[in-house]
Formats: structure tokens, C-alpha cells, sequence
């Protein structure tokens, strides 16, 4: 072939990679348009930006050679058989020798879908260099800068990027923001970002941006300082106006509140500011202002069910249940809101009125969505109560458990009902069958190692509780329970005193472990010290059960009208108390 065929061969080719190569100003695909880091909006302000034709690119005059149509077709093979980063390194070398941007562009491209960090910040880096105006560029490079954590470099690029946009610098430090938030040392991210924003003191958003990257680097009072400052800016400016109040709420609750009712108060129609001042004074239990503002946005928007069944809600929260009756039932009539979740409450509602059997009809209508498991706990409680054993065990059993949490539950539960019917040895059945199935589940190995004490299985205790201290090494009911066996019955009373008192290291404030370590005390003569605990106990909960303690210890120290005191009246609340009778009956025969 001659040379001349081999020149037209060699310019068609040439040409028709100029056709895979976007004309600047034209879709590009969706992976380059839209960043992970940049919304669609600001790629499309920068496509706008870029000029539309490429007759005003600066394009060169390049002799083609072997060298280029090499790699033009490595390039093109590679990115058809899936092999971005072939083919990004070959349209780098080729944009590298032509110097047209078309070409850096399209390398910029593939170099960014390889997720090549390097090749593609060298890419965007050329055709920002070979055509300074395309803004895409300029943003794609600075995005890969930030969040590589190369922020000096990127630094006269966002000063090129601000200075374009002159009338709108504020959209810059909110593209950068978005970037800082996955910066993984916010510090670091922080100090460059003040830097920055520091040449621009009056753009509100500038201010904005360091706000939200001290707050995340847990700056709080750097935070708070300059969003009071954009808010000062633009007063106006609700996104800011929020971020002010959620910075206040955990350290002065009542300043933030009181901020949020004037700005609400002054953008009656701003209904996102609205909701967040409803959902704020529900968080802080402000809950008759919250129905008031939840009522206002009703008013506004009469049709909308989720803001009909805040109001019921807050009026169930607030006890007032003939007035929430009404309003889930309207609630329910409209027929916009998801009937079972409605049902679920006025199942709630009606057991606090007592009345179990309207509570036991609603439940029983929760056929779908979040309710239906608790509606069936629900359930299975009612009729428990109402002495329908087995009608509460089959409901419980119909109860849809999704995780292993929520089976354990229910086989705990289940257990609790058998034992209250004094069926002691189906309790204990339900909950070793269950075992074999969650072998290691704490709760439940805790539960086996109960009901085999309540039936004196002393080694199956043990051996359980035993079990559980290896599987968890900090549960300190499992040292409590274990020590506190040795103690009541009197035998081992050294290795009891030590469990307990593990347990207590782990949890000093738990009552029931504190008038264990009292009782073992008693054990070992020490009754000062054991009164001292089980004081302790006692007053932090008056149970029947630390109150014989403490009363046969204080009838041991000779204190006994005091001792008669407290379990004389620890036995008016509580006449069936086993422990308390028992201890009463021995010193008042």
C-alpha cells in the first residue's frame, strides 16, 4: 500500500476517535458529569461554564504518526473489553503527544472510571491545563485533590474556581463542604478550610462550611461561633438558622428553642423550619407546644395523615386519651395512614384506659408492617393476664420474630407466663430446647441457669452460670447470681463473697448486687459493714426481699425496733413476699 492510501487510512481513523471524544459543552457520560462528590446541578453549572463550540478550543496542528494511532486503538480495544485502565493510560500518552484537549478529556474520563486516584488527577490535571475554561475540569480536580487529602494542591484551583464566580462564591465553599465531610482527618481538613474562608468574611456559606467541619472535628465552640456569624450574614437563611439551634440544643436547650420560635415565627410559610420546631420541642418533651406547632402545620396541609397522627400521638403522650381516641380514630377514617400502625396505638391507648378487651380487638387487626410482632407480645400479655394460658403461648408463637433477639424474646417470655402458673418444669423445658438452638445467647443461658435453680438443679446452675462467665466475662448478673446462691445457702461463703463483689465492680449502682455484698457481709460477721450496704440498697430500691436483709441484720446489731419498722411495712406492700414472711415469722412468731 502505498503512502498516500496509508495517510487517508491513518486521518479516518485519526477522525473517528475525534467522534468517541466529546466536543466540549456536550453530554458527557454519567459517571464524568456527575461526581460522587459534586450534584448534578453544579456539573451542569459547569458544563454552562465551558464554552460550546470547539472551534474556540485552542486545537493543534499534530502530524499523525504510528505512535498516536497505537495507542489510539489500544485505548479504544481496551475500554471496549472492559479494561478502563488500559485504556486511560493510552489516551494519557496520546493527549500527552497531540496536546488536544478532546483527547485529555476523554483520558480524564476513563482515567476516572478506572478509580486510578493518580492517573486521574495527572488527566484532569492536562485538560485543565490544555483548556483552562472547562470548569467540569476544574471541579473533578479539585474534588480528587480534597479528597485524596492533597489540599495545598488543590488550593489554586478552588482560588481559579472562586475567582469565576465572582457573584457567587458561596456556591464554591458549599461544593467544597460536601467534599471536607469525607475527609478522614477532619483536623487537618479544618485548618486548610479556615485558611481558606478567611479571605472571604462577608460569604455567609464560607462561614457555614467551617462551621459544619468543626462541628464534625469536634470543634463545638469554633462551630457555634461561626454559624452565628452566617446567620448574622443572612438572617434569612434557614439552613443556617438550623444549624445554630442543633448546635445549641445540647448545652443550652432553652436559648436554641427560644431562636427557633422567633425564626419560626418570622417564615410562617418555611414549612421545613416549621417541622424541625415541631420535631425539636417533641425531642425536648415540650409536648403540648409541639401539637400546637403539629396542628399549625395541619392547618396548612389538611390531608396529610402523618402530621394528623403526630397530633394523636402527642395527646396519647400527654394522657389525654379520650382526646387522642378521637383523633387516631379520624386519623384511621381518612384512610391515608397505615391502618395497622393506628390499630397498634389504639391498642396502646386502650390498655391505658384498662380496657383490655377493645385493647386485645385492635391488636388483633395489626396483620402488617413494624407493629406486628410487638402487637402479638401485646397480645400474648393480655390474655396471659386474663388466665389464658394456652391462648397466650399460641399467640406468641404466631409472633413474626425476624433476628435472634427477637426469638430469644419470645421464648423468655414465654417461660415467665409457665412460671407464674407454677409450671416450674415446662419452664425450664421451653428455655433448654431453646438453648440448643442459641447456644451462646447470654440472655437465654442466663435465664436456663434461673429456672434450673428454681427447681434445685444445683449442677445445671452452676455448670450454666459457669458457661456464661466464659462466653461473657463482664456480666455481672452471672457473678451476682452465682455468689449470691453460695450465700443464701451458707455453703463456699469466701468464693460467694468474691463473685459478688466482681459483680459489684461492675456494676456498683445495681441494687440487688449491693444487698448481695451486704448479705454476704452478714455472712461473714462483719454486720456494720453489711448494714452499711444494704442501707445503701434499700434506699435506692425499697424491695421486699433487701428489706428482710437489712431487718435481720439490724435485729442481729440489736437494733430491732428499727428492724421491726421496716419489715412491718415492707409486709403491708408486700404480703406474699416469701422471703420477707419468712424473715418476719422467725421474729414475730
Amino acid at each position: 500500500m502505498n503512502s498516500f492510501y496509508c495517510k487517508i487510512i491513518l486521518l479516518s481513523l485519526l477522525l473517528s476517535a475525534c467522534a468517541h471524544v466529546p466536543r466540549t459543552g456536550e453530554a458527557t457520560t454519567s459517571k464524568l458529569a456527575k461526581p460522587a462528590e459534586a450534584t448534578a446541578d453544579q456539573a451542569s453549572e459547569a458544563e454552562a461554564d465551558t464554552p460550546q463550540d470547539s472551534a474556540k478550543l485552542d486545537l493543534p496542528n499534530v502530524a499523525l504518526n504510528g505512535d498516536m494511532l497505537y495507542n489510539f486503538l489500544l485505548g479504544e480495544i481496551a475500554a471496549q473489553r472492559g479494561k478502563p485502565d488500559v485504556a486511560a493510560q493510552a489516551y494519557l500518552e496520546l493527549a500527552k503527544t497531540t496536546r488536544d484537549p478532546r483527547v485529555a478529556r476523554r483520558a480524564a474520563q476513563l482515567a476516572y472510571e478506572s478509580r486510578q486516584m493518580d492517573k486521574s488527577i495527572e488527566a484532569f490535571g492536562l485538560w485543565q491545563e490544555l483548556e483552562p475554561t472547562a470548569q467540569l475540569a476544574k471541579q473533578m480536580l479539585i474534588s480528587l485533590l480534597v479528597s485524596g487529602g492533597k489540599y495545598q494542591q488543590a488550593s489554586p484551583y478552588v482560588e481559579q474556581l472562586l475567582a469565576a464566580a465572582p457573584k457567587n462564591p458561596g456556591s464554591v465553599f458549599m461544593l467544597i463542604h460536601s467534599l471536607l465531610m469525607r475527609a478522614p482527618d477532619k483536623n487537618i481538613a479544618l485548618a486548610w478550610l479556615v485558611e481558606l474562608a478567611k479571605h472571604y468574611p462577608t460569604v455567609a456559606e464560607a462561614h457555614w462550611a467551617v462551621a459544619q467541619i468543626a462541628a464534625v472535628a469536634n470543634n463545638k465552640e469554633l462551630a457555634l461561633a461561626e454559624i452565628q456569624q452566617a446567620v448574622k450574614l443572612r438572617p434569612d437563611w434557614d439552613t443556617a438558622a438550623i444549624f445554630e439551634v442543633q448546635l445549641l440544643l445540647p448545652a443550652q436547650p432553652a436559648k436554641a428553642l427560644e431562636k427557633l420560635k422567633v425564626f419560626s415565627g418570622a417564615h410562617p410559610d418555611n414549612k421545613e423550619v416549621n417541622l424541625f420546631y415541631a420535631r425539636t420541642l417533641l425531642d425536648q418533651k415540650h409536648y403540648a407546644e409541639a401539637r400546637v406547632q403539629f396542628q399549625k402545620l395541619q392547618i396548612a396541609e389538611p390531608e396529610n395523615s402523618e402530621l394528623a397522627f403526630a397530633v394523636a400521638l402527642l395527646s396519647l403522650q400527654m394522657g389525654e386519651l379520650e382526646r387522642a381516641e378521637k383523633e387516631l380514630q379520624a386519623t384511621l377514617s381518612r384512610g391515608k395512614k397505615d391502618a395497622d400502625t393506628v390499630h397498634y396505638y389504639l391498642g396502646q391507648l386502650n390498655e391505658a384506659k384498662k380496657d383490655d378487651v377493645t385493647a386485645l380487638a385492635q391488636y388483633k387487626q395489626v396483620v402488617d408492617g413494624d407493629y406486628v410482632y410487638s402487637s402479638r407480645l401485646r397480645e400474648a400479655y393480655i390474655l396471659n393476664k386474663a388466665g389464658k394460658l394456652n391462648e397466650a403461648r399460641a399467640a406468641l408463637s404466631s409472633a413474626p420474630a425476624t433476628d435472634e433477639q427477637q426469638k430469644v424474646t419470645v421464648v423468655i417470655i414465654e417461660a415467665q407466663m409457665l412460671r407464674d402458673a407454677k409450671q416450674f418444669d415446662t419452664s425450664f423445658q421451653v428455655l433448654s430446647n431453646a438453648l440448643k438452638t442459641f447456644p451462646d445467647q447470654q440472655q437465654l443461658m442466663f435465664e436456663v441457669a434461673m429456672a434450673a435453680d428454681k427447681l434445685g438443679k444445683t449442677d445445671i446452675f452452676e455448670q450454666t452460670l459457669r458457661n456464661l462467665l466464659q462466653v461473657a466475662p463482664d456480666y455481672a448478673q452471672a457473678y451476682n447470681a452465682l455468689g449470691y446462691s453460695f450465700l443464701e445457702r451458707n455453703v463456699r461463703v469466701e468464693e460467694g463473697m468474691k463473685l459478688v463483689e466482681k459483680a459489684y465492680q461492675i456494676e456498683p449502682d445495681d441494687a440487688a448486687i449491693t444487698d448481695s455484698v451486704g448479705w454476704g457481709y452478714y455472712r461473714l460477721g462483719k454486720l456494720d459493714k453489711s448494714a452499711e450496704y444494704l442501707r445503701r440498697a434499700f434506699s435506692s430500691n425499697p424491695d421486699p426481699e433487701i428489706a428482710a436483709h437489712l431487718g435481720e441484720v439490724l435485729w442481729a446489731q440489736g437494733k430491732k425496733d428499727e428492724a421491726r419498722k421496716i419489715l412491718m411495712e415492707s409486709m403491708k406492700g408486700n404480703p406474699e413476699n416469701d422471703a420477707l414472711r419468712i424473715v418476719v415469722k422467725r421474729f414475730f412468731p
